[in-house]
């Protein structure tokens, strides 16, 4: 006999269902509102009644799902660590395995500086990040390794070390990028192909 499933727990399902789609895009609508908030304003460090505002939102939804607003710039940064990622894959997609790709990826992270809307989305969390990072370590982690994970495969193939030859390559790149950031500087060409073939030299 085929199982009925009683209908307060279908009710109840559904409602939970709803609930949590709800809650993703107020989740969604508030990270996007700490991007417009910081762009906008030039902060960085937004107050959360900016915040909400931006969202269309209480700050009751604001709390539902973040202890403070430190909790959602972590949120913020890992929602671009993922971005970035999925830009830095679809840059390196095609390419020859190995050396190219290394190329196209530090070519990718310096972009971030160069590009105008890019740097100013990526400015608090190089002036930030140290603060998130010990507060929220174990976060980081995870939103850092999301960006190194296509050069792990890339630096192996070229015949390096993919740990440690791959976090010296992302720690340059990053630092390169965070230096630039918070002087409001733009990394020329000349100085993302320095910073390339000096490490491309060194798994050569």
């Amino acid at each position: 006999m085929q199982n009925v499933v009683p209908v307060a727990e279908r009710v109840a399902s559904r409602t939970l269902a709803g609930r949590s789609e709800a809650y993703a895009e107020e989740v969604r609508r508030l990270v996007d509102a700490g991007f417009a908030v910081m762009r906008r304003t030039g902060s960085i460090d937004p107050r959360v009644g900016d915040i909400v505002r931006e969202a269309g939102l209480s700050n009751q939804a604001f709390y539902r799902h973040f202890a403070g607003k430190d909790e959602l710039l972590v949120a913020c940064l890992d929602d671009g660590q993922h971005r970035l990622s999925s830009y830095l894959a679809h840059r390196m997609a095609g390419l020859p395995e190995g050396a190219a790709q290394i190329r196209r990826w530090i070519e990718g992270v310096l972009e971030q500086a160069r590009n105008e809307e890019a740097a100013e989305n990526t400015r608090p969390f190089a002036i930030h990040g140290a603060r998130l990072a010990d507060r929220f370590p174990e976060e980081i982690r995870r939103s850092r390794e999301h960006v190194v994970e296509p050069l792990r495969a890339a630096v192996a193939l070229a015949g390096g070390d993919p740990h440690r030859d791959a976090d010296a390559m992302y720690h340059l790149a990053i630092a390169t990028m965070n230096d630039a950031l918070v002087a409001r500087a733009r990394p020329t060409k000349a100085d993302v192909a320095h910073l390339t073939d000096f490490c491309l030299k060194a798994i050569s």
